[in-house]
């Protein structure tokens, strides 16, 4: 088909327009070829004849149609022209609010001026792992690319960001490294990623400033590598940074502003750290105030130093750096104000003498002033045979001042760049790495200097990249398809390049002007006139000799050549550096230094004199550096660029700026495509276009075209073949389409001409089926018309008869009414006559009465004024004589007064009036004189008394130096000795480092832990309380209040909800922060000291457990498990506060282990006593038996003496303590009180005390009556001994010896090792005196320098600090002494238990012949639901039950069985009153369960089968706790089962707490196997065949089905989603969960399946139309029917679809009419207005017979939303967790039917009865 034939009547065309660049016409009058003219109609209806011309005006561009407006990819337009881009992107801007638009590989980015709601961490959550035509256009889709490209080819990616000043590259790199924080986060605790997104904010605030196009310019280019490990974490970033914009540092045009940096020190002027740096308003200062606008709207500076401060501390620049940066930057805003004055001759200036500023400047950096006074105005001029100061002109001193400033400015930008690669750092090493490059775009202004040159050439050799990469892209596709590779052409700008960097090039010619010494850029631009004007790409400017024209890839640009030069050179004089140098500063002076240089280079800055020995200069290596031209630099580190980005494999942003005047959302089509053309995008159009742009699978094309098939082609099975058909019998052309493997490839307007085929047909197929519908309804409406007739005749006759009768009876009635009318008419008129005569009456009656009353009424005033003014006349008089007299009395008055104040005036001058005055002063001196002396007094008192204090001290410091002195001198023992002490020394100095290294770590962990901790204490309380006023308040509610109490019930429950919500989360976030705990243990543990004292982390631990969730200690100590009860009674941060306590702990945790070792020592001589009894004769058994028992009763014999003599020692010394305590203590009534109480518990020890002697008074004689009875045996059996042994010839003396030998060594042994722990002890020891020591020298000191009254109150504190330790001392007495009760308690029952045993044994022993013949028979007794076993078989019990249990070995036995076992075991330990056993074993089965799920973390049924059994054991530990709220269903044989010694509430609700953390594993576990199943399913997968039309799809979309046919993963259906859950909850049913439970994880998984749902639906376009609706729509019903199949449709499942049900109705609805927007706010209740206005924006027609939603009725949408309150989040949060309910379901299973199957080998677990 012919391009002419597409310019029919009804076509759409583009026309070009001077100010909309582009406008929309339509074509009115079929084109044919050879006319002149076009015939069209515009878009206000107007007509134009629009010229025709082979070359100059040919045939306009073609418009795309509705259906392909608005897409997300422009490569899927079927015309790729200019106007289709522009329009497009206008469209999705304005209509659509969509900034981001895809073209080909660029994603096209237009800057908004408004801040979105797109960026939050739950869309970073969205995008992740997606594929980049999947989802909606996004930064976060180009981020997630190169993220994936990096993992799967292994190769390293580069994300480029250009586009103009205020066009978004700054934030859409910042963007982009916010994603690969979140996504990459670092492995370890380095926080690199924070660190990453630290670095912005402070490069923003030196290389970013105002200009008139951005409020926040970057005016540097940067490159910043973020570098990935193996297993892509984060591990470090370098920046590099290219051509910062010295110029702006001394000078701003015109409403433009400095570095931020400079502004923000300003505004924080007034800070008390900043007051040297003497700055004040920016306003004053010269390099501040030049584009006379300081402020930015809506911009704080001071707020943001304080980000920049925060950023560089997180970076690693310490303070002292920081202020000597900001001393820098304050330099160089006094510099800038530095006055230079002209002399007369104008050759030469000079600068007043005490400029402040001046002054200011060499004051911050350190240097000498004179010398920088001089060499301001001075240079030096080196020659062949001499060197000379020159004098310097006032403009060229400015000059050089200036060039200074920018010199400095720009070292300290260099310094902290590097500072921040060297924090960004790592010595791991990198696996590959993904650069960010933000960089300027092409600019193009008025006047065009050097600054623009080097941008537009960096662009020029980022383009040419670009174009080469989308052109190797292009060849790619083409060759993977297997297609004919045609060659495309595009532009090559190698020779613009090349006139810019090649030999003799522009750069180069400017370099060698730079040389010339007299160079000047007039010369220069002869040089490029002469030299380039025959290129193609310079052209010389008509009406200008000093600019030049480069012709770019964008567009012409005339630079102007004043200024190139010394831009280039960047001239800074040497004598200038030297003196920087020379600082006094570190920092300063590293600045100017070169690494490279030597040491000689700070000597030779100072030479700077005027004459020199004539001497060939020898050049140096700095000068060399200086000689290094701007441009040359510049090329060099773009060359460099240029090979990373060549390694890399490259993703595209283009930002576009949509207008000039920064305003939200407004479109200017001129920008934009001034824009577009110079960033490439056009670029990448025009060679897509040039080949096949578009693209379509075979399956796609035959969905969309098959109605253009006949039904015989449809039958074949060979789509591919069906397709070919169809083309080539539709597109006669064969170059307009071609095959390829899995795709078609189109020309440019193929797939137009393809849809208008489509639509030709469907219209044909319109207009049959309206010519049937219209005739069938003419014929209906026909026969209705005869109908109506023939029904209105028959009305209409009889109309016409009631007319007739009713005019009958009208005239009857009417002279019935004439009559009575005319009768009233007469009447009336004489009523009205009589009416007046008698008013006529009235009125003139009443005017002659009221006359004569006015006559009267004058009479009556006359009199009464006659009578006021007579009596007014007499008052007047008599007050005129009344005002006289008091006259005269006052002057009377006034004299008396004047005598007796002169008299008064007499008196108070004499001395006795003094005195009276003085006395009760000196009474007031007298007192303060008296206290003054108190005071002195007790100054001298207490000087004495810390004068005594102090020679004690002394002394004592000195015997402590004496004895530390000797035991130096036993330790030396040899220079050998000394070598490796000094050896160990050093190993253990390194191991303290690495231990306080890892202490801090752990310390700085311990801290959040305890935060945590504390929150959680306050939450549980504040849930407790919350809990008891609602119970209160339910109680307290009447029944009659009806719906009242049902709402107020609904409402609690709902905050209930909400509170217990709050609580899990934060057992979510302690289950994480103790699961962190571990993993710091667990490095602690890993790390080998050198031998020494060493902190067992297991202690830190327990010490800071929480009450909610503790993590359970494993030991079993006696008062230091008080104390650590004590530490958590009390609270981690008083505990903390308090020393004493803590000190309590480490001189508990010494007597233990010197106990211990004490323990081992004699457990080491049992084992070899039993050794050598082994290997005696066995004729000797009985005889060792019988005197091993006696051993044992005499030890514990004298165990039980000592523990006695040691209590009543205890008793004694608390009664003294007590004593002392109520001498001192200052309050008697506690001290009454305290003192009562102990009292009462001492006479209550000594009651136990008594009885305890009785009983080991009763021991006593049962130990004696059986060794009396032993004495004959033994006597018996040693004779016979003895006459063996003389038989034998054997000397028992040898025997004896070898045994006191023995002995004699072990107590040698024993005493050595005492002798080391006291020298350990002692050693210690002498550590704390000499702490205690300089203490109390820092106290001394202090008191010192106290004034009196601090004194006092010190000294009063430091008493009540001694009381308190005084009393905390009692009180760890007192609990001594109740926990050795305890002990003696249960030592006694043990004792009586053996010596039970011995009589037996004995009984035994004294009849053996019994204990061998006869077998007792133990009567069978009923089995109680107990289980026993040995405490040393707890490990065992805890590895068979939680550690190898696997869920398939119990599968047949009773759900839950474990839980049962492990309770059964609880019972028995809770029936023999065993408190340490009940302890144990349930801390080793929750820690064991806790390994056993940190194990399996992502194995659901493992995570199922412990939340079912941890679940039962916890409804076991409530149904069998004695609580009658549990025990209302049990039977009377599980009552009898209760427990009987122990409360065990505390271990509930630990369990309780654990299962909640079980629960949240399993529902991690569960969303985990569903997050992937649920888009394909929910969203892509055809529930209903055929139902979903296909659009077409650009290149993003594309690219997912490149490998189709290489086995890629097909697309989850729902059945499989629902195969899935029914997997789920068929594992949770047959592990015993309770339905509860399992209700409430269905309920989490359907909402986490609405969240990810409707997540996708918000963020693609593609899926946002009407047959995605009903898909949805009946996916959904699918679900509930599946819910219901199951009967878990009451669990509120249904009710966390709803906003997913009604997006997929929203789609579905009309959405036209007012009534259709009152609809859908009616009906979208659940969703919030940012959802249902993203989905009307999103919603897409699938084909020309839908219309898009308009902009009005969305607009309508959001004024009736307004008021609306929701949140206003887009997406919803699929991180958020229901509160789960644990209900109480108690088992119906008695405990003694229960089964243990062999299998479990619990052989040593017995039945108790």
């Amino acid at each position: 088909m012919r391009e002419s034939e597409l310019y029919v009547k009804y076509t759409r065309v583009w026309i070009p327009d001077p100010e909309e660049v582009w406008k929309g016409a339509e074509i009115i009058k079929d084109y044919k070829e050879g006319d002149s003219v076009l015939h069209l109609q515009l878009e206000d209806e107007s007509t134009l004849e629009y010229p025709l011309g082979p070359k100059d005006n040919p045939l306009p561009f073609l418009r795309n149609p509705d259906i392909l407006v608005g897409e997300n990819d422009l490569t899927a337009l079927s015309y790729l022209h200019e106007p289709a881009v522009l329009h497009n992107l206008k469209v999705r801007f304005l209509e659509s609010n969509h900034i981001y638009t895809y073209c080909g590989i660029v994603l096209v980015a237009i800057n908004p001026y408004e801040q979105l709601q797109i960026y939050g961490e739950e869309v970073i959550n969205a995008y992740s792992g997606q594929n980049m035509g999947d989802m909606d256009p996004h930064i976060f889709a180009v981020a997630e690319e190169a993220y994936k490209q990096m993992g799967r080819d292994e190769k390293n990616q580069s994300i480029i960001v250009s586009g103009e000043s205020g066009a978004g590259k700054t934030v859409s790199a910042k963007y982009a490294m916010r994603f690969f924080a979140t996504v990459g986060g670092s492995a370890s605790d380095t926080n690199v990623e924070e660190k990453v997104l630290a670095s912005s904010p402070i490069m923003e605030a030196i290389g970013n400033a105002k200009t008139t196009r951005n409020d926040n310019s970057s005016r540097f280019g940067k490159y910043i590598q973020i570098g990935f490990d193996k297993r892509y974490h984060i591990i470090g970033a370098n920046m590099r940074t290219y051509l910062l914009e010295k110029s702006r540092v001394v000078f701003q045009a015109e409403d433009e502003r400095n570095y931020h940096i400079f502004y923000q020190l300003c505004a924080s002027s007034s800070l008390s750290e900043f007051k040297d740096l003497a700055l004040t308003s920016a306003e004053d200062f010269t390099y501040t105030s030049l584009g006379e606008n300081i402020f930015i709207e809506g911009v704080n500076d001071a707020e943001d130093l304080v980000k920049t401060r925060e950023a560089l501390t997180m970076l690693g620049v310490k303070d002292i750096h920081q202020m000597s940066i900001f001393n820098i930057i304050a330099s160089i805003l006094h510099l800038g104000n530095v006055t230079i004055v002209s002399e007369r001759d104008g050759e030469s200036c000079h600068i007043n003498k005490g400029d402040p500023h001046l002054q200011h400047f060499t004051r911050l950096l350190g240097i000498e002033q004179d010398q920088m006074e001089h060499w301001l105005c001075r240079r030096k001029l080196v020659t062949t045979a001499e060197t000379y100061v020159k004098n310097m002109s006032h403009g060229q001193a400015v000059n050089a001042r200036d060039a200074l400033a920018k010199h400095i400015y720009a070292h300290l930008f260099d310094w902290i760049v590097e500072h921040i690669n060297k924090s960004l750092h790592t010595s791991t090493k990198q696996h590959s790495f993904i650069g960010v490059l933000d960089i300027y775009g092409f600019e193009t202004f008025e006047i065009n200097s050097f600054e623009q040159f080097c941008i537009n050439y960096a662009n020029e050799k980022l383009q040419q990249q670009f174009n080469s990469h989308v052109f190797k892209l292009e060849q790619e596709e083409y060759m993977k398809e297997q297609i004919p590779w045609t060659l495309i052409d595009f532009y090559d700008n190698q020779p613009c390049i090349d006139l810019i960097e090649a030999k003799l090039g522009i750069l180069d010619l400017l370099d060698e002007e730079c040389k010339v010494p007299k160079g000047t850029d007039m010369n220069w631009a002869q040089k490029l006139y002469s030299k380039h004007s025959g290129s193609g790409h310079f052209e010389k400017p008509r009406m200008s000799n000093s600019s030049f024209i480069i012709v770019h890839f964008a567009d012409k640009v005339e630079y102007q050549c004043d200024g190139f030069l010394e831009k280039n050179r960047d001239t800074v004089y040497e004598e200038q550096i030297n003196i920087l140098k020379a600082s006094q500063f570190q920092l300063v002076a590293d600045l100017f230094h070169d690494g490279k240089e030597g040491t000689p280079v700070p000597a030779s800055g100072k030479t700077s004199k005027v004459n020199v020995r004539p001497a060939k200069p020898q050049p140096k290596g700095h000068n060399r550096e200086h000689r290094k031209t701007v441009g040359t630099q510049f090329r060099n580190s773009l060359h460099l660029l240029m090979e990373t980005l060549n390694a890399t494999t490259p993703h595209y942003v283009r930002c576009i700026k949509p207008n000039d005047f920064k305003e939200s959302f407004v479109f200017d089509s001129k920008r934009a495509v001034q824009q577009l053309r110079a960033c490439g995008v056009l670029e990448t159009i025009r060679i897509s276009a040039a080949g096949y742009p578009s693209r379509w699978t075979y399956l796609d094309f035959y969905s969309r075209y098959r109605v253009l098939m006949t039904k015989k082609e449809m039958t074949s099975a060979d789509k591919k073949l069906v397709c070919r058909n169809l083309l080539e019998a539709m597109i006669k052309d064969p170059d307009k389409f071609q095959f390829g493997k899995t795709k078609i490839f189109f020309r440019a307007g193929q797939v137009a001409y393809l849809e208008k085929l489509r639509a030709d047909k469907f219209r044909y197929a319109c207009i049959k089926i309206q010519k049937t519908v219209r005739g069938w309804l003419q014929r209906i409406r026909y026969r209705k018309i005869r109908k109506s007739a023939i029904t209105l005749q028959r009305y209409g006759r009889g109309y016409m008869a009631r007319r007739y009768a009713e005019m009958l009876r009208l005239t009857r009635a009417a002279l019935i009414c004439q009559k009575r009318y005319r009768m009233v008419r007469v009447r009336r008129e004489y009523l009205k006559t009589r009416r007046a005569v008698v008013t006529i009456q009235a009125f003139a009656r009443g005017m002659f009465i009221r006359r004569l009353y006015q006559e009267f009424m004058l009479h009556h005033k006359a009199m009464i004024i006659q009578k006021t003014v007579r009596g007014w006349l007499v008052r007047k008089k008599y007050l005129r004589a009344r005002n006289a007299a008091i006259v005269i009395q006052c002057f009377y008055r006034r004299v008396r007064a004047k005598r007796q104040l002169k008299q008064l005036k007499i008196d108070a001058r004499s001395a006795a009036h003094l005195k009276n005055l003085n006395v009760g002063m000196e009474n007031k001196i007298v007192q303060l004189q008296k206290k003054m002396d108190n005071k002195s007094k007790e100054y001298k008192t207490q000087n004495e008394q810390l004068a005594v204090a102090n020679t004690a001290l002394g002394s004592e410091v000195s015997k402590l130096q004496k004895e530390l002195q000797t035991l130096r001198t036993q330790q030396t023992a040899g220079t050998s000795l000394q070598d490796e002490l000094e050896r160990l020394r050093a190993e253990l100095q390194e191991a303290h480092a690495q231990r306080k290294q890892i202490e801090d770590e752990f310390s700085n962990e311990k801290q959040d832990l305890e935060k945590r901790v504390e929150e959680l204490q306050k939450e549980n309380s504040l849930l407790k309380k919350e809990k008891e006023e609602m119970n209160q308040r339910i109680q307290n509610s009447t029944p009659g209040k009806g719906g009242d109490a049902s709402k107020k019930e609904s409402r609690v429950q709902a905050e209930l909800d909400e509170e217990r919500l709050r609580y899990q989360n934060l057992l979510k976030e302690y289950s994480r922060l103790e699961q962190r705990y571990e993993n710091l243990q667990e490095e602690m543990s890993s790390v080998k000291f050198h031998p020494g004292h060493r902190r067992n982390p297991s202690n830190q631990s327990s010490l800071g457990s929480d009450s909610n969730f503790p993590s359970i200690s494993m030991s079993d100590v006696g008062d230091t498990d008080d104390t650590i009860q004590q530490v958590e009674e009390m609270g981690i941060e008083k505990a903390a506060m308090d020393l004493s306590v803590f000190m309590k702990l480490q001189k508990r945790v010494r007597e233990l282990e010197q106990e211990r070792k004490r323990l081992q020592t004699s457990l080491e001589k049992v084992d070899d006593l039993n050794k050598r009894k082994s290997n005696e004769s066995n004729g000797s058994a009985s005889e060792e038996d019988i005197n091993a028992d006696l051993a044992y009763n005499s030890l514990k014999r004298q165990e039980l003496e000592t523990e006695n003599k040691k209590l009543k020692n205890d008793l004694n010394e608390l009664r003294k303590a007590v004593a002392v305590n109520a001498s001192e203590n200052s309050s008697p009534n506690e001290l009454q009180e305290g003192y009562s109480v102990l009292l009462n518990q001492l006479k209550e020890a000594n009651e136990e005390l008594e009885v305890r002697k009785e009983e080991v008074l009763m021991l006593k004689t049962q130990i004696v009556n059986t060794t009396k009875q032993l004495e004959n045996t033994n006597h018996i059996n040693s004779n016979d001994v003895l006459e063996y042994n003389d038989n034998k010839n054997k000397k028992p003396e040898d025997v004896v010896d070898g045994e006191s030998k023995k002995l004699l060594e072990d107590q040698l042994k024993t005493q050595s090792r005492k002798h080391n722990d006291e020298l350990e002890a002692l050693h210690t020891q002498i550590e704390l005196m000499r702490n205690d020591l300089e203490t109390k020298q820092e106290m001394l000191n202090n008191f010192s320098t106290l004034s009196p009254e601090a004194l006092v109150e010190f000294s009063i504190q430091q008493e009540l600090t001694r009381l308190t330790n005084e009393n905390l001392d009692l009180k760890e007495i007192k609990e001594k002494l109740e926990k050795n009760e305890r002990k003696l308690k249960k030592q006694l029952g043990i004792y009586m238990k053996k010596v039970k045993e011995l009589e037996v044994s004995q009984t035994t022993r004294s009849r053996p012949e019994l204990t061998r013949q006869v077998t007792v028979q133990r009567k069978e007794k009923d089995f109680e639901g107990m289980l026993e076993y040995y405490k040393e078989d707890e490990a065992l019990l805890v590895k068979s039950l939680i550690t190898d249990m696997k869920p398939q070995s119990v599968s047949a036995t009773v759900p839950c069985l474990p839980a049962y076992i492990l309770f059964m075991c609880i019972r028995h330990a809770d029936y023999i009153n065993d408190d340490q056993k009940v302890h144990s074993l349930l801390t080793s089965t929750i820690n064991a369960i806790k390994k056993v799920l940190k194990k399996n973390n992502d194995d659901f049924e493992m995570t199922s089968f412990w939340l079912a059994n941890s679940s039962r054991l916890l409804h076991c530990l409530k149904q069998y706790s004695g609580d009658e709220a549990f025990m209302t269903q049990n039977t009377p044989k599980q009552n009898e089962h209760c427990l009987k010694n122990f409360d065990l509430a505390e271990y509930r609700q630990v369990l309780s707490d654990l299962s909640i953390q079980i629960y949240q594993q399993l529902i991690r576990v569960a969303e985990a196997f569903l997050q992937p199943m649920i888009v394909s399913a929910m969203l892509e997968s055809e529930s209903i065949p055929s139902l979903a039309g296909v659009k077409p799809m650009g290149y993003r979309n594309r690219s997912a089905s490149i490998d189709c046919d290489s086995g890629a993963p097909v697309g989850y259906t729902l059945q499989a989603l629902k195969r899935q859950l029914a997997q789920f909850h068929t594992t949770m049913a047959d592990h015993g969960l309770d339905p509860e439970i399992c209700q409430q994880v269905i309920r989490q998984l359907f909402y986490s399946i609405n969240a990810v749902s409707l997540n996708n639906l918000l963020l693609r376009k593609d899926v946002c139309s009407w047959s995605t609706g009903m898909q949805l729509r009946y996916n959904i019903s699918q679900l509930e029917e599946w819910l219901r199949e199951r009967n878990l449709h009451q669990g509120g499942s249904v009710s966390t679809l709803e906003p997913l049900i009604q997006a997929a109705k929203l789609l579905q609805m009309n959405k036209k009419t007012s009534q259709d927007a009152e609809a859908i706010c009616s009906l979208c209740n659940s969703l919030s207005l940012q959802q249902i206005v993203k989905i009307l924006n999103l919603y897409t027609p699938l084909n020309e017979f839908e219309e898009r939603v308009t902009v009005s009725f969305i607009r309508d949408i959001q004024n009736r939303l307004q008021d609306r309150v929701d949140n206003h989040q887009l997406l919803v949060d699929t991180k958020h967790t229901f509160p789960v309910l644990f209900p109480f379901t108690p088992s119906a299973l008695s405990l003694e039917t229960v089964h243990i199957p062999a299998s479990l080998s619990l052989d040593f677990l017995t039945r108790a009865d």
